[in-house]
């Protein structure tokens, strides 16, 4: 009982419920009272786990091993080292004793689900996502999975899998009694991101403004921070770049506050991102910005996309300033980073080193570089940033004298907006 409890991250009255009192409970879990089947069960059930897991034939120690082990994993991963997370992982998955303890193996298929985030395998993660998900639990474990798996989607740019399986959950979370949780906060921007990458982002910007209002009631700092994040990124999207640098500078300041390192270093990137499109560019200050999130990010287990993101930023500062040498190592940094099905990500290292051979002399190798980005743009979806990039490629391959390349660019920069080319039919001026 006690070690569900825990692992659930419950306390004793919570657990106790209505049932009895967390004295009770207490002296259940010293082994001095035996509580009768449906009183156990029910507290099975708080802490979302089955009566046969509290009943399993597995000795304590055993238990608090393997839980052990899933936490050293779980540190591996928040430390920056997602292989060696997946191998320590990888042995508790493979203890027999662990299919019999149902939380220990969530837990551990969590961390590898987490793991290979990290290491750019979105696909992997997802499968296993999808099934710890499946099956909804009252407690933050579940949330934070369904978080995970979102942002998965998201990132793979599947943005409409993303906000369906968000927008199924909303009901259930407030039937489970969870809309308070910082997680569910997470959940709720997190589809706004992807509302915002999918063009949307007049919704995007009223899911954050609900988002605000609901961490004003609970007086949280973080989910005040993320809901200004993901505002920031919608007005960045409207063309507001200064609107969007004030309400990401109000996010730095709250993240600041605290020790979520992930989140403070993927915003960092973001703000350095808004100063070099500014209305005079601010490399400068965008590397400044930029100086400490690295470190941040190798100290709290962030996704490939979001190393490959700072990376790519830091390159694209260093160039603006004309330091070729120091934005090449970044591009190969970023590069070495990416998830193989980042399409949209791939093609922008493609195109700043396409920039890059460009303003060396190299013609030839830019147009190559050029073409690499249509190739990897060409599996990705239709959104704003994929748009977006195929009309800066579209100009680059025109600059570089490939025509056909451009107008290939161009059409497929319409057609990520929605846009079609008409018919002959349809194009035909109406005859009176």
């Amino acid at each position: 009982m006690r070690i569900a409890r825990v692992a659930a991250g419950m306390t004793q009255a919570q657990v106790a419920g209505d049932d009895v009192s967390a004295a009770y409970l207490s002296r259940i879990e010293d082994g001095q009272r035996r509580p009768e089947a449906g009183l156990l069960e029910r507290m099975a059930n708080r802490m979302g786990v089955t009566l046969e897991d509290l009943l399993l034939d597995v000795p304590r120690d055993k238990v608090h091993e393997l839980r052990l082990a899933v936490d050293h994993a779980r540190l591996s991963l928040i430390s920056g080292d997602p292989a060696a997370a997946l191998a320590a992982v990888g042995l508790v998955l493979d203890d027999p004793a662990t299919e019999r303890i149902d939380f220990v193996q969530r837990a551990a298929r969590q961390v590898r689900a987490g793991a290979l985030e990290a290491s750019g395998d979105l696909d992997g993660a997802i499968l296993i996502l999808e099934d710890l998900t499946s099956a909804p639990t009252p407690d933050a474990g579940w949330l934070r999975s369904l978080v995970a798996l979102c942002r998965c989607y998201r990132d793979s740019g599947d943005h409409t899998r993303a906000i369906s399986i968000a927008e199924r959950s909303a009901t259930l979370i407030d039937e489970l009694g969870l809309s308070g949780l910082s997680e569910a906060v997470e959940l709720t921007v997190t589809v706004a991101g992807a509302y915002e990458l999918q063009g949307d982002t007049g919704q995007a910007m009223r899911m954050c403004a609900r988002t605000l209002e609901a961490a004003e009631q609970h007086a949280s700092a973080v989910d005040k921070a993320t809901a200004y994040w993901t505002a920031s990124r919608a007005e960045a999207e409207r063309g507001g770049t200064q609107a969007a640098l004030e309400l990401a500078d109000k996010a730095l300041a709250l993240f600041a506050l605290g020790d979520d390192n992930r989140n403070l270093a993927t915003l960092r990137a973001q703000v350095a991102n808004l100063q070099l499109l500014a209305d005079p560019a601010d490399p400068a200050a965008a590397l400044a910005t930029l100086a400490d999130a690295e470190p941040e990010l190798s100290w709290s287990g962030a996704s490939a996309t979001e190393v490959a993101l700072v990376h790519l930023t830091r390159g694209k500062a260093h160039f603006a300033l004309g330091a070729h040498d120091a934005a090449r190592e970044c591009v190969e940094k970023a590069t070495a980073a990416a998830p193989d099905d980042a399409s949209v990500l791939r093609a922008s290292i493609s195109v700043l080193r396409g920039r890059i051979a460009f303003a060396d002399g190299d013609r030839d190798g830019a147009r190559a570089l050029f073409r690499d980005g249509v190739t990897a743009l060409t599996a990705a979806g239709s959104d704003r940033r994929a748009a977006q990039l195929w009309f800066e490629l579209a100009e680059l391959l025109t600059e570089v004298g490939d025509t056909e390349g451009a107008v290939q660019a161009f059409r497929s920069a319409g057609a990520s907006t929605g846009l079609r080319v008409p018919s002959r039919t349809s194009a035909a001026v109406p005859q009176r």
